[in-house]
């Protein structure tokens, strides 16, 4: 039925369309239809751009279908700039601010023929791993009405899950494409960075050093066939960042098939269905022919505290900045980070020969096990605001244990559902070495092929 189109994967969707056996436009009103239905209980899209969808949909039902994405809609993050609407951050004073140019993973979905329906929430500057902002309010965790639907990609997360977007667009700085993925029952991928590019025309234009290093856009979807071909067309060089590159998409078979099962973060105790989630997990790439043994990853803990190191040292020389802009239990949070990894506590010749220490400690871990497979999160998603109580700063830092090295080292890493437990989805994160993203796409095919995905649904309250 044309009123339940918005249940297909975009892999789905472009080939109905192509074969036309549905229309562009029966498409994006499927989708429109559902965003009505559900986004009052998620409040998960912030804008719906209704007018230019069904107008870029009429366009495409009268041309030949050549591209990959022809007529499909995708949505996109409020921090990624989208020519037609403001790219506000999540904050009042950028409620008004219109991009000039379309980001280059915007233009890039577009030239793939994928149409903009929606922009989606996230918090304050995205400087949050739940998803909450006074321009636009609170986004829901659809299978539960009291816990966080991660960030800060949330809104993504909670459109995708309920069927409100097929696809998505986010970025990642700690967690930001992963977190969401984990709470809500979807997949993603953070790319090694450089892989897919990052520009924007609202200032400040230019990047920090900890964004330099570490921020990297993305996709979000349902499964990981729409990841992977969303990869295929948002990967390589752009000019307008000079951190990315032109590499094969797809490396030299892996002869070495050994994965590595992380069921240890320093720290934390993590859940007994986190544990669960990665043995099956690995049982799948057992039953897949490869060969999975338990192990150590490379000193965590180090790798999150200069994570927060450097993060601290692009928040510290501007938090007075922020304050004007960001609301007030948000800059406080920021500021017992910055408290706690203060830039005068870790000189930066230290924290760079550190990362690159950890960087070949890290690459001899992947030469050994070319898969890694552990949480995305190490604890449950959490209740909302508590990462901004006393302790919010630990509660953020104790969560990202095994989502900093993605970050911190330059790493891709895909996410992907294992089930549900106890009414809330479970899942895991899969790391390769730099540049085989491939790797980790494989991976998460062979646990979704084995544990199956548990979206789309409607929300549970």
């Amino acid at each position: 039925m044309a009123e339940e189109l918005w249940r297909n994967s975009a892999t789905q969707l472009a080939k109905l369309i192509r074969e036309k056996q549905t229309t562009s436009r029966q498409v994006v009103e499927s989708f429109l239809g559902r965003i009505e239905a559900v986004n009052t209980k998620v409040n998960a899209i912030t804008v719906v751009l209704a007018d230019s969808a069904l107008e870029a949909a009429d366009k495409a039902d009268r041309e030949e279908a050549t591209t990959p994405l022809h007529g499909v809609p995708f949505t996109v993050k409020e921090n990624i700039d989208c020519m037609g609407s403001a790219t506000t951050n999540g904050v009042p004073a950028f409620a008004n601010a219109m991009p000039t140019q379309d980001a280059p993973v915007v233009a890039r979905m577009k030239a793939a023929g994928a149409i903009p329906l929606a922009r989606t929430n996230l918090p304050e500057l995205g400087l949050r791993i739940s998803t909450d902002n006074p321009l636009r309010g609170r986004t829901l965790n659809p299978w539960t009405i009291d816990r966080t639907c991660g960030g800060s990609s949330g809104g993504e997360g909670s459109a995708i899950a309920t069927g409100m977007s097929t696809i998505g667009l986010g970025n990642d700085i700690g967690g930001s494409l992963r977190n969401p993925a984990y709470c809500c029952g979807i997949t993603s991928l953070k790319p090694t960075t450089g892989r897919i590019p990052h520009a924007t025309t609202i200032p400040p234009i230019e990047l920090g050093i900890s964004a330099q290093i570490m921020l990297t856009e993305g996709p979000l979807a349902r499964n990981v066939e729409d990841v992977k071909l969303a990869y295929s067309i948002l990967a390589g060089r752009d000019p307008r960042d000079p951190n990315s590159v032109d590499v094969p998409l797809w490396g030299e078979a892996v002869t070495n098939r050994r994965v590595a099962l992380i069921t240890e973060v320093p720290n934390v105790d993590m859940p007994t269905s986190h544990i669960k989630a990665i043995k099956e997990a690995g049982k799948a790439l057992a039953d897949a022919g490869w060969q999975v043994e338990e192990a150590q990853a490379p000193e965590l803990a180090r790798v999150s505290e200069l994570w927060a190191y450097l993060l601290a040292s692009d928040l510290q020389p501007n938090i007075d900045m922020l304050a004007m802009i960001i609301s007030e239990k948000p800059t406080e949070m920021l500021r017992q980070l910055i408290e706690e990894y203060h830039p005068s506590k870790m000189p930066i010749t230290v924290l760079h020969a550190e990362r690159w220490r950890l960087s070949c400690l890290w690459s001899e871990f992947f030469a050994k096990y070319p898969m890694v497979i552990g949480p995305t999160w190490t604890n449950l998603p959490f209740l909302h605001d508590a990462d901004l109580a006393a302790d919010g700063s630990e509660i953020t830092t104790n969560t990202l244990g095994f989502i900093t090295p993605g970050n911190f080292l330059g790493l891709p890493s895909t996410c992907v559902p294992t089930g549900i437990a106890d009414g809330l989805p479970t899942g895991v994160q899969i790391y390769a070495d730099k540049w085989r993203e491939d790797i980790c796409l494989e991976g998460a095919a062979i646990v979704e092929k084995a544990l199956g995905r548990i979206t789309p649904i409607d929300p549970t309250f």
